[in-house]
C-alpha cells in the first residue's frame, strides 16, 4: 500500500521583510456604506479621494512590522516601577537636593533654578507607582510607592523650613505666590501631566519626555513654599500650596491610572475602588479650585478696567509712572492697590478721593483704593565737565 503522505509537513516559509515591504492600504468600511447609501457621481470622487489618502497614509506612516512600538511588557514594566517606588537612600538624597535648590531658587526668584529642581526631583516615580498599583490591585506597591511619596514630601517641607529660617528672607516674592493660589488650570495640568507621564512609562520611544513632564506637573515647588509657609507663619500660604500639591499628586493618579488601564495594564474592575478614591479627592478639591479661578477671572478683568479708566480717563495719574497696580477680589468689593512714581506734592489726598469716587462709579461696586506716592527727585553729574574745569 503505497504511503500516506504525513500531515504534518512544515509550512512554506515567508520570505524574510526588507525595508521595501510596504504595508497595503486596507479597506475602508466607510467607503462601502458610501457607495450604497450615495449616488455615483457624488460617492465616485470622494470613494477615489479617500483611497488616495489612504495609500499615501500606509506608505508613509511607518506602519512596518519590525517599526512597530508595543507598550512595555508588563513584567519589565511592574520591575521598574517597583524600582522608582523604592524609599531608598538614592531617593532621598536626590529629593533632599532637589528641595535645597528649590527653596533657594523660590527665595532668590530664579525661575531657572526651581526648573532645575523640578528636573532633579525624584518624585514622579513612587506617584506613577501609586497609579500602576491601583490598576493593578497592587496594594503591597501601593503601599511601598505611598510611603516614599509621604515621607519625600516631608522631607521636603522640612527642608524648605530650616533653609527659610537660616537665610532669614521674610519676602514673599511673585515665585512663591504664584504657587498659593491653585485654580481648575493647575488640575488640568495635573490631569494632562499625568497621562503623559504614564504614556510616557508604557512606551520606551517616548521615555525621554519625563523631564518634560517632571517640569510640568512641579511637584517640588509646593512643597517648598508650603515650608516657607511655616517659616514665616503665613497660613495663606500654607493652605495655597498645600492645594497646589494635593491637586497634582490626585490629578497624576488618576489620569496615570486610566492610561495604564486603556494600556491593558490591569483592568477597570480592579481599579475601580482606586479611581473613585481619585474622583472623589479631585471632586472635593475642585470646589476651592473653582472658586479661585472665578475670583481670578474677575480680578484680571477688574485690573484691565481699572487700568484703563486710571490711565484714559482720569487726569490725575496720566502724567504719573504707573509702578505697580494690583487688584483683588474680596466679596462684593475690589481691593485696588496704586503705586505711582510722581513729583513731591503733585498728588493730594483729595485727588485720591477723587479717583476713588471716579472708580466706584465706574465699576458700579465698592473699591478700597490704597495709593503709594513715591517722590521723584533726578540728580545728573556730568563727571567730563568737572575734569574740564579741574584742568
Amino acid at each position: 500500500m503505497p504511503k500516506k503522505e504525513s500531515s504534518s509537513q512544515p509550512a512554506p516559509k515567508r520570505p524574510a521583510p526588507t525595508g521595501d515591504d510596504r504595508p497595503v492600504a486596507r479597506r475602508l468600511p466607510i467607503l462601502a456604506l458610501l457607495r450604497h447609501y450615495l449616488p455615483q457621481h457624488i460617492h465616485r470622487p470622494i470613494v477615489r479621494t479617500a483611497r488616495k489618502a489612504n495609500r499615501v497614509w500606509a506608505v508613509n506612516s511607518g506602519d512596518w512590522h519590525w517599526m512597530a512600538n508595543n507598550p512595555v511588557p508588563l513584567k519589565s514594566l511592574n520591575r521598574n516601577l517597583w524600582r522608582n517606588a523604592e524609599p531608598s537612600f538614592n531617593y532621598y538624597i536626590m529629593l533632599f537636593l532637589s528641595g535645597m535648590i528649590s527653596a533657594l531658587g523660590l527665595l532668590a526668584g530664579s525661575t531657572a533654578a526651581i526648573i532645575g529642581a523640578m528636573i532633579v526631583a525624584p518624585l514622579m516615580g513612587p506617584i506613577t507607582g501609586m497609579a500602576f498599583a491601583i490598576t493593578m490591585g497592587n496594594r503591597r506597591l501601593l503601599k511601598r510607592s505611598g510611603l516614599s511619596v509621604a515621607t519625600g514630601a516631608a522631607m521636603t517641607v522640612l527642608t524648605a523650613y530650616l533653609i527659610c529660617v537660616v537665610v532669614g528672607l521674610n519676602t514673599l516674592n511673585p515665585e512663591i505666590l504664584e504657587r498659593t493660589r491653585p485654580t481648575l488650570i493647575d488640575l488640568a495640568i495635573g490631569l494632562a501631566a499625568g497621562a503623559a507621564g504614564a504614556f510616557a512609562t508604557t512606551r520606551r520611544d517616548v521615555a525621554s519626555a519625563l523631564s518634560g513632564v517632571a517640569i510640568a506637573v512641579a511637584l517640588v515647588p509646593p512643597l517648598s513654599v508650603i515650608g516657607i509657609g511655616l517659616a514665616l507663619g503665613s497660613r495663606d500660604v500654607v493652605i495655597g500650596s498645600t492645594l497646589l500639591f494635593l491637586t497634582n499628586l490626585s490629578g497624576i493618579i488618576l489620569s496615570g491610572g486610566l492610561i495604564f488601564v486603556w494600556q491593558d495594564y490591569g483592568t477597570m474592575k480592579r481599579a475601580r475602588r482606586g479611581l473613585l478614591a481619585s474622583t472623589l479627592m479631585i471632586t472635593l478639591l475642585g470646589i476651592p479650585l473653582g472658586l479661585a479661578l472665578r475670583d481670578l477671572v474677575i480680578e484680571e478683568r477688574a485690573r484691565t478696567s481699572v487700568g484703563s479708566i486710571i490711565r484714559q480717563e482720569n487726569d490725575i495719574f496720566r502724567e504719573t509712572d504707573i509702578r505697580r497696580l494690583q487688584v483683588n477680589s474680596r466679596g462684593k468689593s475690589l481691593m485696588v492697590t496704586l503705586e505711582v512714581a510722581a513729583p513731591a506734592g503733585s498728588i493730594s489726598a483729595a485727588d485720591v478721593d477723587s479717583v476713588h469716587r471716579f472708580l466706584e462709579d465706574k465699576l458700579k461696586r465698592p473699591v478700597n483704593l490704597a495709593v503709594s506716592v513715591f517722590p521723584v527727585e533726578a540728580f545728573s553729574i556730568d563727571q567730563t565737565a568737572q575734569t574740564a574745569e579741574a584742568e
